[in-house]
């Protein structure tokens, strides 16, 4: 009886772990929010030296500093692409101060895989087995890296890598 209980189990989480490839594959042949946007107040390039990928994010702040939008252009491997795109999805229309709780949500499912902020994560979550590659790590969090850089200066021009201190 175990043996098919457990059977079971792996059986759901192969599943889930399939559909989570496929919306990260989706993402990132089909990007959400990839474009030019006229206007931004902020443009911060990121970079993964080790990976390749680049990242040209640009936000538009409303008059409160929360994202009126937010879009982005670049290249790089399959992750980081989805992370973009997700991420921009998710971070569109949203104040401050949850763009904030996301990037330390986001950061702490990609490393640690800790829940605690993940409910608010939404589809983001299906980046949570990269914590597992951790080169593939720095793929999942440079576009985040672009927002956090991006929420420091909140007009302007910047440059981010993944080969920068520690985020946070």
């Amino acid at each position: 009886m175990g043996n098919l209980i457990s059977d079971g189990m792996n059986t759901e989480i192969g599943e889930l772990e399939e559909l989570y490839q496929e919306v990260i594959l989706d993402h990132s042949r089909r990007p959400r929010n990839f474009g030019e946007l006229p206007g931004a107040s902020v443009k911060v390039h990121g970079d993964n030296p080790a990976c390749g990928d680049e990242i040209h994010l640009a936000v538009k702040f409303d008059g409160n500093g929360g994202l009126e939008d937010i879009k982005f252009t670049g290249h790089g491997c399959a992750i980081s692409q989805a992370s973009a795109s997700l991420m921009t999805a998710k971070l569109r229309g949203k104040s401050r101060a949850e763009v904030e709780q996301m990037l330390l949500a986001f950061h702490d499912l990609v490393t640690t895989g800790k829940n605690d902020g993940a409910k608010n994560l939404g589809d983001l979550q299906v980046m949570r087995g990269v914590r597992k590659f951790p080169q593939r790590v720095k793929c999942a969090m440079l576009p985040w890296r672009a927002v956090e850089q991006a929420l420091r200066q909140s007009e302007g021009e910047a440059t981010v890598s993944t080969e920068e201190p520690e985020f946070g």
